[in-house]
């Protein structure tokens, strides 16, 4: 049942791209691919805050435990587009090695946890943290593509994914992983899974903040520069 409910995933985030690539007939294949990302990236984090937050069970006391129907279906919807966008990104080269690693890593823990059919409520609850700050980067990319980054929209948008993917994928992130070591119930592979998935986490998170870094120090001295500037060019009272 989830090899079918796979291969629908597949088959409609290729056909929703084709549909993409359709109206936008004017724009490049990774505009309409950025398209269905963002797309996955809207639903794949209401499917799973409902079933993290609502369906339960709660991840950072139930890990390790069997997948309920509904945590089997977004997993199936998620392995659909990692699929999909897996085979994109190496079709098209537009990714580097972290990221292709991370689209490696995610699928081979999500079907562990289908195949298995065990740790579907923890994987839910990374595939949710993991996928909050996507809709962001997406929306930074597209005001690039715009040429509407570079004001205060641009400067919000990397602010919120910033602090994002600081407090959810690491800060909360660690606590489930520390949950997922640490229950009897989580078999040894998916902890290793979860090694892997924290290691690449981290990497993202060094890189961001360089990022960060270097975009806080330039506007500094652009700020720095311009008051210097305002302050050289008002003439001098005299008494």
């Amino acid at each position: 049942m989830a090899v079918l409910e796979v291969f629908c995933s597949l088959t409609g985030w290729f056909c929703l791209y084709l549909l993409f690539c359709w109206t936008f007939s004017q724009r490049s294949p990774e505009w309409n691919c950025r398209l269905v990302t963002l797309s996955h990236g809207v639903i794949i984090v209401l499917l799973t805050a409902y079933v993290v937050f609502i369906d339960g069970p709660w991840p950072l006391t139930h890990a390790g435990s069997e997948n309920t129907e509904l945590q089997t279906l977004s997993l199936c919807v998620c392995l659909g587009y990692f699929f999909f966008d897996m085979c994109w990104c190496v079709r098209h080269h537009t990714e580097g090695p972290v990221m292709l690693a991370h689209h490696a890593a995610s699928i081979a823990g999500i079907l562990l946890a289908l195949l298995m059919g065990v740790s579907g409520c923890e994987t839910c609850g990374v595939i949710f943290g993991s996928e909050l700050t996507n809709p962001l980067l997406q929306t930074r990319w597209f005001l690039r593509q715009l040429g509407l980054y570079d004001g205060l929209l641009g400067d919000a948008v990397d602010l919120m994914f910033i602090f994002l993917f600081a407090t959810v994928r690491v800060g909360v992130g660690s606590a489930m992983f520390y949950c997922e070591l640490t229950s009897p119930r989580t078999t040894l592979i998916m902890k290793l899974g979860g090694v892997v998935m924290y290691a690449i986490a981290w990497v993202f998170m060094v890189d961001i903040a360089r990022f960060g870094y270097k975009k806080s120090r330039a506007k500094y001295q652009r700020w720095s520069e311009n008051h210097r500037l305002k302050d050289t060019g008002c003439p001098h009272k005299t008494d």
